[in-house]
């Protein structure tokens, strides 16, 4: 009978649970739609559909590397490395057309394997070491800027004004349309669908969050924890250097700089998206709207007359206080919730 009543209690809990997961993404389909009537109203030209199609392609970068950041933050670590990889792979890409010659879309494929390896270098040190992940990702930030400085520095192109003249083709790729849509858009529709089923689909995506919850348990159970570490980061590598092939075909210029003022916005909408900081939980879903969230309000502010350099003020307050909601939310209501049940059951 206790038994009976143990499993009807989980079960409860676990459907609040639910609950709850639902609540906090509608809560961030609602936060959408008042950024539609705020800043509409501010501007009304915001809710021109040309206009704001067009602004859509100045923040897929975010998007796209938060989806594989989810992964990370997922298993308890973090990756404020991502925006340098971006310049990393932009002026890389760039030199390797440029300077030697190579085909473009083999250039682009060069760029995809150096974010792989940036990525995968990092997660090494992370699984195989006891340093924080934040500052190894925090080394790695300086690495790899630092890298695309220099070999910026050792060719003949200046670093303020990086390289460009790229094929008309590649640029088009990232500046052009269909359906009406943007081709980011729907490369971004793509990645939502191939994280979702790799993260909650396969026995990879379960394993990412058993490490989450107790790292060592899942080492008891037979999981290879440090190589599904590594896969992360190399997977937040790998999305660092798409955003770079995007924004170098997207801006035409290929920069070292390019990616620098991307981990606040990123690190945000994985937080803001339900991931909690401390691992094991997690939702693309959540993630991909929290950071349309904070694309189209950083584009609702620019429009709304605030100047570009203050963007970052009102996300890292979304950030501390995406924290705290989640912090009451995992940390309070759930506890009140299984409180409550008990309660009733023994009355």
């Amino acid at each position: 009978m206790e038994l009976s009543t143990s499993v009807s209690n989980e079960s409860e809990v676990k459907s609040k649970k639910k609950q709850l997961k639902w609540r906090w993404e509608y809560f961030l389909i609602l936060l959408l739609i008042s950024e539609f009537i705020v800043f509409g109203l501010l501007n009304p030209r915001f809710l021109n559909p040309v206009v704001f199609l067009g602004s859509i392609n100045d923040f897929m970068p975010i998007c796209i590397i938060s989806l594989a950041v989810t992964f990370v933050m997922i298993t308890g670590g973090i990756d404020i490395q991502a925006g340098s990889i971006v310049g990393l792979t932009s002026i890389s890409i760039g030199l390797l057309w440029q300077e030697m010659g190579i085909n473009i879309w083999l250039a682009c494929l060069v760029g995809i394997v150096i974010g792989a390896i940036s990525g995968l270098f990092s997660g090494a040190l992370i699984a195989n070491t006891d340093v924080q992940p934040m500052v190894i990702t925090l080394g790695g930030s300086f690495l790899f800027s630092g890298i695309a400085l220099a070999i910026t520095s050792v060719s003949s192109v200046e670093s303020y004004k990086g390289i460009s003249g790229f094929p008309e083709a590649f640029n088009q790729l990232f500046r052009g349309s269909l359906l009406g849509i943007p081709n980011q858009v729907w490369l971004f529709v793509f990645l939502i669908a191939i994280s979702y089923v790799l993260l909650h689909k396969t026995q990879y995506g379960r394993k990412i969050f058993l490490i989450g919850v107790n790292r060592n348990a899942a080492e008891y159970s037979g999981i290879k924890t440090n190589r599904i570490i590594m896969s992360t980061y190399m997977l937040s590598g790998i999305s660092a250097a798409i955003a770079g092939i995007i924004l170098t075909g997207y801006l035409g210029t290929a920069k070292a700089d390019f990616g620098k003022e991307l981990t606040l916005p990123i690190i945000t909408a994985v937080v803001l998206g339900g991931t909690l900081n401390t691992g094991g939980k997690g939702h693309i879903m959540g993630t991909a709207l929290a950071s349309v969230v904070i694309g189209i309000m950083r584009f609702g502010l620019s429009m709304s007359g605030v100047n570009t350099q203050y963007l970052d003020i009102p996300v890292g307050i979304l950030l501390i206080l995406s924290l705290i909601i989640r912090s009451f939310i995992d940390g309070g209501l759930v506890k009140q919730v299984i409180n409550k049940i008990k309660i009733k059951k023994e009355n």
